[in-house]
């Protein structure tokens, strides 16, 4: 594959309906293109969230009403309802705009969660038994690892305490086996990966799975030292930030090859709703989506070459998801 210089980015919440005051589609798009990026894919964590075929449907509509017609892509997210999976995995095959199954495999922002191994284990089984080969990307924090009680949103660098590295790992171990155990059939996507540890997971699993990680911005560039400002809330995000020692292993990592794709998890808020108000519940999210072209400045210093940088932000995203029309 040549290199090119369009992009695609495969993981952003657009917002709109109730939350349209955050985003919209359009503004998305917008975004987009001033950063090079031609296609992005919605995340179904949306209020209502996106898990029917009536629901894609509206979603798409919206798109449309606001003059997004090309470039405008969606995942449909999984509950642990059996006629449900089946559906979701029907809807990817026959839609060409829903690009993929997300599973959110712990609490994030907004309702869809499906935090417990069996029910998790439900999802892998159905889609094995219906023959399923398209992504199902996955969010992997494994909540019975959390440590909420040292959560502290005065001191904003305590998220990554709550959240520690370890919830994501075994999220992502959990994945793997049960891929394994199925023998699924379809790509397995690890989100946001922010851990070396989860990176080496899912090299490992290579030969024997389908399988990919993406990296954000703000995990590369950014660690829980930008937590320790006044405006530390405006970093909480799921997975959190980690440490500096991690944040720059993770950017090699991506160096060598074992970070298939740069995906931004653009998530934005208001500036009253990132910052502190007592007994408030501070969102995760940051717009990271406004980065990418900074990011791309960055590989360049770095010696990323110009096939690197295709492959990252391209290339390997088309690879998979051969639907893309870009």
């Amino acid at each position: 594959m040549a290199f090119t210089q369009v992009r695609i980015d495969p993981h952003v919440h657009c917002r709109d309906w109730s939350q349209a005051y955050k985003a919209t589609i359009k503004s998305t798009m917008d975004l987009a293109h001033s950063n090079g990026v031609k296609a992005i894919f919605d995340m179904p964590n949306t209020e209502p969230p996106i898990t029917t075929n009536n629901l894609v449907e509206k979603r798409l509509e919206t798109a449309e009403k606001e003059g997004v017609t090309e470039g405008y892509y969606l995942f449909i997210g999984a509950t642990n309802e059996e006629r449900q999976i089946a559906d979701a995995a029907d809807i990817v095959d026959s839609d060409p705009n829903v690009v993929g199954i997300k599973l959110f495999a712990g609490k994030s922002t907004g309702s869809l969660s499906i935090s417990d191994r069996r029910d998790q284990e439900h999802v892998y089984k159905i889609l094995s038994e219906n023959g399923y080969t398209g992504v199902l990307a996955v969010h992997c924090e494994k909540d019975s690892m959390s440590k909420m009680d040292l959560w502290d949103p005065k001191q904003p660098r305590t998220w990554n305490e709550a959240k520690p590295p370890e919830m994501e790992l075994e999220s992502v171990k959990d994945q793997i086996e049960l891929a394994k155990l199925y023998e699924f059939k379809g790509v397995l996507h690890i989100c946001h990966i922010s851990t070396p540890a989860s990176v080496e997971q899912v090299d490992n699993a290579r030969n024997e799975l389908k399988i990919t990680c993406g990296a954000t911005p703000h995990h590369l560039q950014l660690s829980t030292d930008n937590m320790k400002n006044e405006d530390g809330l405006e970093y909480k995000v799921n997975p959190p930030l980690r440490s500096p020692e991690m944040s720059s292993k993770l950017f090699h990592l991506l160096k060598e090859g074992k970070i298939n794709w740069i995906e931004t998890d653009h998530a934005p808020h208001t500036k009253e709703e990132k910052t502190y108000h007592e007994n408030a519940d501070v969102p995760s999210g940051i717009p990271s989506l406004e980065n990418y072209s900074a990011l791309i400045k960055v590989l360049i210093e770095r010696g990323f070459s110009n096939r690197q940088i295709s492959d990252l932000t391209y290339n390997n995203i088309k690879h998979v998801f051969s639907k893309v029309k870009v």
